[in-house]
């Protein structure tokens, strides 16, 4: 399989407090057009799980929180919130049996700007599993030092453009919070990124790198 057709499963779930609606969540994933094969089958199975852990973390640790700031507002007489969470996604390569994308989730309960997470997945549609980072560089490569250099000279670019402003420490944490999970292709080069806050305030979102696709990041798997 070179390629994989998709389309968007949805959910919706909605809580109330003593009747009012408090907290209601939106659901937009991946799901395979046709289910005939193990490889298409596991990754409907796979974001069908995610799916349901994302509800169960709604529900479990956002609804009452809500419901806190539910009862807050009707003590103080003030316009009763109601939150959202959201959960969407984004293919971003799909081609040279290759499927990659982001997952990504926005969460506001309570005061303070958006939560935004972000997950990604690259699969190999051969194999039907997702596929290391250093499978796409050379053995030996030294590429998680390379990355880690790439993102600490972008942000430096950045910052001498007056492109917003990073936290004081983001030098100790590029290093630190790399992770090597968080990271999708796209056509331009290989993506990876940050958490939210852990190189910058929240007004500059999740901070994202491309390496751009040469012998240092091919596309394919290195053997």
């Amino acid at each position: 399989m070179r390629e994989l057709r998709t389309e968007a499963f949805t959910a919706e779930r909605a809580w109330e407090v003593e009747g009012i609606p408090v907290l209601t969540a939106e659901v937009a994933l991946p799901e395979p057009v046709l289910l005939a094969d193990r490889v298409s089958r596991r990754i409907h199975r796979y974001y069908q799980t995610q799916c349901r852990a994302f509800l169960r973390y709604c529900e479990s640790l956002l609804l009452p929180q809500a419901a806190a700031e539910y009862r807050t507002a009707l003590a103080a007489s003030s316009p009763l919130p109601e939150f959202r969470a959201e959960l969407s996604y984004r293919v971003t390569y799909n081609q040279d049996g290759l499927w990659s994308l982001y997952t990504q989730s926005r969460e506001r309960v309570g005061p303070g700007p958006e939560l935004v997470t972000r997950r990604s997945d690259t699969w190999d549609l051969t194999e039907g599993y997702p596929v290391p980072l250093g499978d796409f560089f050379p053995k030996g490569a030294g590429w998680k030092k390379r990355l880690v250099t790439l993102a600490a000279e972008e942000i430096e670019r950045r910052i001498r453009a007056g492109m917003g402003e990073y936290l004081p420490e983001w030098r100790k944490a590029v290093r630190r919070r790399f992770n090597p999970q968080n990271y999708y292709l796209t056509e331009e080069g290989l993506a990876f990124f940050y958490p939210m806050y852990a190189l910058a305030p929240g007004n500059l979102g999740v901070p994202t790198f491309i390496l751009p696709y040469n012998e240092e990041a091919p596309k394919r798997r290195s053997t």
